[in-house]
């Protein structure tokens, strides 16, 4: 094994699809999550595709108490991903409190935790958002960072500076922030997927369940913003190329490939793709057309952003690999999947 990884929020979409590429690549992964946006479930796919179910403690990442059994129990911990936090921008404007109190003390109580039990990389799921709206795209890593439009948003921003600062004190640490954009599909086995309780608060776990009659209609926020088309355009990224990302960012940090104790960088495709042209994805390479509407814009949403991941292909040796119609074609395969099973 190269090393035992804790996965904060593990059972999640992106913690999931992260674990299993851990996983393939050896190493011990220890994933704790509270079940609050994911379900338990999600361990058997990931055994199904590894053949290894990952060890797991449901707990919050809050509870400082439970946070330090788990360190006693699964001793020799090396990195950490910290996947933990609420993450729907429309929520956060709703209850921005919640997501100050939620987000924050999880991150603080790993990074306290880091030093006491000799955790040397933490590898931090953050985000576009932290640009606020960006004066020009594609953007890269050296963009000036804007007031977030939306407190989710305003969550990864401080939470930059909070890593920034513990590292600056001299925390014996390391850390790599991962700035993604927009994570959307499912593993092509459709084992695991995107799956979150209740009404889902991203376009595409809506768009499927839309396809396949759970929902209505597909509701599209916004058809006159300056763009192409009407619709807000973003840098669509598949889970598994995302999650690949971490692994070797954990690597880097692990095997000591940089002096420097803190890095950022833009996990993207570089493609700006409207919401439009995902739908159309999705009815191009399924063959389903969706019933969809345009509603009134969203607070908090940004108008164009997409990534520069110049950084990321040359520095980490990563590279989004996906098409967007392969990527669709994935979503929907899981959400078939989740029909057969008698799911959704």
């Amino acid at each position: 094994m190269k090393g035992k990884i804790l996965v904060a929020g593990g059972m999640g979409f992106i913690g999931s699809h992260t674990t299993v590429e851990l996983q393939n690549a050896g190493f011990e992964v220890v994933i704790v999550d509270n079940l609050s946006n994911s379900n338990i479930e999600v361990l058997d796919g990931i055994e199904r595709i590894t053949g290894v179910r990952p060890a797991f403690v449901k707990a919050d990442c809050t509870d400082m108490a439970a946070m330090r059994r788990l360190f006693d129990e699964y001793k020799g911990i090396n990195g950490i991903i910290d996947f933990a936090a609420s993450k729907a921008v429309g929520e956060s404007m709703q209850k921005p409190i919640m997501y100050y109190r939620n987000n924050l003390n999880i991150l603080l109580n790993l990074l306290e935790l880091m030093p006491e039990y000799g955790v040397k990389g933490f590898v931090f799921s953050s985000s576009c958002t932290v640009y606020g709206e960006p004066d020009h795209n594609p953007i890269t890593e050296d963009a000036p960072t804007k007031k977030a439009t939306s407190p989710y948003g305003a969550t990864k921003q401080v939470s930059e500076d909070i890593i920034a600062d513990v590292i600056r004190s001299g925390s014996p640490i390391k850390a790599i922030l991962l700035r993604y954009f927009n994570p959307i599909g499912a593993h092509p086995s459709a084992e695991i997927g995107e799956l979150p309780n209740g009404v889902p608060a991203n376009l595409v776990p809506y768009l499927t369940q839309t396809a396949i009659g759970v929902r209505k209609e597909l509701s599209i926020f916004g058809n006159d913003y300056d763009t192409p088309d009407g619709t807000c355009i973003r840098d669509f990224i598949n889970v598994v190329d995302l999650a690949k990302a971490h692994v070797v960012a954990l690597e880097r940090m692990l095997d000591n490939k940089s002096d420097e104790a803190l890095e950022v960088f833009n996990i993207g495709t570089g493609d700006g793709v409207s919401v439009q042209q995902l739908l159309d994805a999705f009815e191009r390479s399924t063959g389903v057309k969706v019933p969809h509407k345009y509603v009134a814009r969203r607070p908090g949403d940004i108008v164009k952003i997409w990534a520069d991941p110049k950084k990321a292909n040359e520095v980490l040796g990563w590279k989004a690999e996906a098409t967007l119609d392969d990527t669709m074609l994935s979503a929907w395969k899981w959400q078939q999947r989740l029909r057969e099973r008698g799911i959704m």
